[in-house]
């Protein structure tokens, strides 16, 4: 039976809260759409409901991703949040659903190593502010076999990135780590209009599910110096964009790759084999 408390626009319109732009908020209060956020990553990842799972969000603002994922009865939701004006709104919600643990500061300063070290693997769910969507995703990925998935939304440019294939223009380092650590899925993109205040581009919603065998350490460490000397110089051959890499022709030669491709012609497997090499 679903718990009586106010809708998210009930609560914005109670509290007169307006977006903050500083802080990247567009606030989503179409109840359709998060409970659809929701319904497809389970679906996704096998389950009913998150009984018996811990979850954090990131940024929940007023609450309308927060009451979908309450919805589905996991055991603890974790929410970070550094706008106090929405700490009411969401110390409402708490009324109804015990399980809500509000944290009130940013999620860029949060231990998630100490998390991860007191309570274990969670699942991550976040409409995430749009100016620190990139940086949160590559510190999750890099320490990936510390959560059980996340349930992200970007701007549909930045997902568009993140999904891009091998030689396509979009292709990038955020591209390389994401499909290295885990199988992305796309669960559908959202229009402006369900936004407020609307936004001018729409969004899109991934599913990112670790996989099994995940790259770490200083292979890692080495993967991340590969794209970032690669994609800094992406209109130049990798012999030119990657000569400051010991022994990287020898390793090109062996591994069958061209010396004048560039970044972009490079798989996630490629940067991985060349990485592995060099450590």
């Amino acid at each position: 039976m679903e718990k009586k408390v106010l809708t998210t626009s009930e609560f914005v319109q109670k509290y007169e809260l307006m977006a903050k732009k500083a802080l990247g908020q567009n606030f989503l209060l179409d109840s359709n759409i998060v409970d659809k956020i929701m319904r497809l990553s389970l679906n996704e990842q096998g389950f009913e409901s998150l009984e018996n799972q811990n979850v954090i969000e990131i940024g929940p603002g007023p609450g309308g991703l927060t009451q979908a994922v309450l919805r589905c009865e996991p055991s603890e939701l974790k929410v970070i949040e550094m706008d106090e004006r929405c700490l009411s709104i969401l110390g409402e919600i708490k009324e109804a659903y015990p399980n809500l643990n509000i944290i009130s500061g940013d999620a860029l300063k949060f231990d998630w190593d100490e998390e991860f070290r007191l309570y274990g693997k969670k699942h991550i769910v976040s409409n995430l502010p749009y100016n620190i969507s990139v940086v949160l995703l590559c510190g999750w990925l890099e320490k990936i076999n510390q959560y059980k998935s996340l349930t992200l939304m970007f701007q549909k440019e930045v997902a568009d990135r993140i999904l891009a294939d091998t030689g396509t223009k979009d292709y990038g380092r955020v591209s390389v780590l994401a499909q290295l650590q885990t199988e992305v899925v796309k669960l559908f993109d959202i229009s402006p209009k369900c936004f407020v205040p609307e936004p001018k581009i729409w969004s899109t919603v991934l599913l990112f599910k670790p996989k099994e065998k995940v790259v770490e350490g200083k292979v890692l460490e080495m993967v991340s110096k590969l794209t970032a000397e690669a994609f800094s110089k992406r209109r130049k051959m990798i012999r030119q964009s990657l000569k400051n890499i010991p022994n990287i022709l020898e390793i090109l030669n062996e591994l069958d790759i061209e010396p004048t491709l560039r970044a972009e012609n490079l798989s996630p497997n490629d940067y991985l084999e060349i990485a592995e090499r060099l450590v």
